[in-house]
């Protein structure tokens, strides 16, 4: 192993420093003295670490983890059902509306959106509109507040063509 240069061992100490240890133990800053050439410094390696997920903010991120198990195995039950087959864009988006208003008045949980699944086509042909836009409807819909969650279908609700709308608890 060679030796840090005193620059080098400045360096390091530096971005050690910003470094937040992984143990709950707190560790004694290492003083970094500036003698010659001579001198080695050896870094301790920090323990490997897993990146943390940021949680996105918005629509569709503040289920715990019960909730999110539940609707991955397909124990929960939907309160609502909306078929969005056959409807072009301006129909959905009025029909997801309604449907949302009808069950936050309703005090329902738990509504099943189903979009159908994306098939591919070659231009003209335009499949998928309606799902592709879904999340960004909800987003900007005047019941954002509302929706906990937004979470793709167990298999048995319809899997990729469909999708869960979570809303919150009424006050």
């Amino acid at each position: 192993m060679r030796s840090l240069s005193p620059d080098e061992a400045e360096l390091w100490a530096k971005v050690a420093a910003t470094i937040r240890p992984l143990s709950r133990i707190p560790l004694e800053p290492q003083a970094v003295e500036k003698e010659p050439k001579s001198v080695i410094v050896k870094a301790v390696p920090a323990p490997p670490s897993r990146p943390r997920p940021v949680p996105k903010k918005g629509v569709g991120t503040t289920l715990d983890g019960t909730w999110d198990r539940r609707l991955g195995a397909g124990s929960v039950e939907p309160d609502r059902v909306l078929d969005l087959h056959g409807m072009n864009l301006d129909t959905a988006w009025r029909a997801i509306d309604r449907v949302l208003e009808q069950s936050i008045a309703a005090g329902d949980r738990v509504l099943l959106l189903i979009t159908g699944h994306h098939r591919p086509g070659a231009p003209p042909v335009e499949r998928g509109r309606i799902r592709a836009a879904v999340r960004d409807w909800l987003a900007a819909s005047r019941h954002a507040p509302r929706i906990a969650a937004v979470r793709g279908a167990h298999r048995r609700h319809g899997g990729g063509g469909s999708l869960y709308i979570v809303l919150r608890r009424s006050r």
